[in-house]
């Protein structure tokens, strides 16, 4: 399966884009992940893309493709994959749906509603895995032990785009960009809207009924 979750910082795309990927089979990535990956290994696109999310900002549209379509063309992925939070933009959209067109393109678009409150909220209380990149958040789903990953009891660290100033600015990005892509997809008729507000079980359940 190929399926796209979409939704604002702090909607809990990660957390389930993991779940729904070991239940299916497939892999998930995130272009923050593919970000840091590249961060990690010093490449040129990896040093582009930290100046802007250090500001809280969307990497530049050719910078992330080209992330993003190596990722989904190799062998390794040619099951299916879940995509957190890519497309992000219009021309995102559009080069994601070319080169998918001969292989079926994206079987679901489902996005995540959530109040901006509560967004403000889970952002400000977000941890991530230095080492495996699980998310963690210390009110909807702390780790077991404080500061360590339940998985690979990695250290935990919150991003320097999880500060508050810049969780304002990533929200109103993500307004001004991201939302006409929704639009794209409910237009075409792919789109899946569920309420991501509630507890991770029951959003995990309304996720699983539009996957199906």
């Amino acid at each position: 399966m190929k399926i796209i979750l979409m939704g604002p910082p702090g909607s809990g795309k990660g957390t389930q884009a993991v779940h729904i990927a070991l239940t299916k089979g497939v892999k998930s990535i995130s272009s923050g992940d593919l970000f840091r990956e590249n961060l990690s290994m010093n490449t040129e696109l990896g040093r582009l893309a930290k100046s802007f999310m250090d500001k809280g900002e969307y990497v530049p549209d050719k910078i992330t493709i080209d992330m993003v379509m190596g990722w989904i063309d190799n062998p390794e992925h040619s099951a299916g994959f879940v995509l957190d939070g890519f497309p992000r933009t219009l021309a995102q959209a559009e080069a994601l749906e070319e080169r998918l067109a001969d292989k079926g393109g994206v079987d679901r678009v489902i996005f995540f509603n959530v109040p901006e409150g509560v967004l403000v909220s889970r952002l400000s209380s977000r941890f991530i895995c230095r080492s495996c990149h699980t998310p963690y958040n210390d009110i909807s789903s702390p780790p077991l032990a404080v500061g360590k990953c339940d998985l690979c009891h990695g250290e935990l660290y919150q991003r320097d785009d999880d500060q508050a100033d810049v969780v304002r600015n990533r929200l109103s990005v993500y307004m001004r960009e991201t939302e006409p892509v929704v639009d794209h997809f409910r237009q075409m008729g792919k789109l899946f809207e569920i309420d991501a507000s509630q507890k991770i079980e029951d959003v995990r359940g309304l996720l699983e009924k539009a996957i199906r």
